[in-house]
């Protein structure tokens, strides 16, 4: 297999693996719901705990935490595998783009699916280790104090953001920030909604 045909193949292999609705699917197969038609109708953990937990709060947490580290591990697995077989930085980044772009527009529900948070968290943690734990960090405090899921989750990706730019100016490999910013920018389109109902003071509280 020539380079390009391998970049190919892991460019569409991640984009199709990270559309796999894991929080859907976990759901209704362990608790009998339809997580896309009820609660906020997202197929990420946020929603997994909700919805599940009205039947059950033990499950609810467990398929949660479930569906974020599968949901983290989509972009992580193809990322790993290009290492392995020596990609260039760019064509790491472009994994870590389409991974975030496959689980928010997945091909298998239609082109859409969720908010990317934890599939973002995960790429950037695989190729920005230390700014992606302290904005993983300050997600998490956020969570505490805030208990807002949505806001939470816009605090941390562009603390990320900031932080990358102060820690790394010029990214290895690239020379640009451009796919942090696409990340974090699908990331805050897909919270629209959310956005929304913070500005009316509508946001439900975790």
């Amino acid at each position: 297999m020539d380079f390009l045909n391998q970049n190919i193949v892991l460019y569409l292999t991640v984009y199709l693996l990270a559309g796999v609705p894991f929080g859907y699917l976990l759901a209704k197969f362990f608790a009998g719901v339809d997580i896309k038609n009820e609660g906020s109708g997202n197929i990420g953990a946020t929603n997994v705990i909700r919805v599940v937990k009205e039947k059950d709060a033990k499950l609810a947490k467990k398929l949660g935490i479930i569906t974020f580290v599968l949901d983290a591990f989509k972009g992580v697995a193809i990322i790993l595998l290009a290492m392995y077989l020596d990609a260039p930085d760019s064509v790491l980044w472009t994994i870590a783009v389409l991974a975030v772009i496959g689980h928010c527009f997945s091909i298998f529900l239609s082109f859409e699916g969720g908010k990317g948070v934890a599939t973002g968290f995960g790429v950037l943690f695989l190729m920005m280790p230390v700014p992606a734990i302290i904005a993983i960090s300050i997600w998490f405090v956020s969570a505490k104090v805030l208990k807002i899921s949505s806001l939470s989750s816009l605090i941390g990706v562009f603390s990320f953001v900031i932080l990358s730019h102060i820690m790394f100016p010029e990214v290895a490999g690239i020379g640009t920030h451009a796919p942090i910013w696409i990340i974090a920018f699908i990331i805050a389109y897909k919270h629209i909604p959310n956005i929304v109902r913070l500005f009316k003071k509508e946001e439900v509280k975790v």
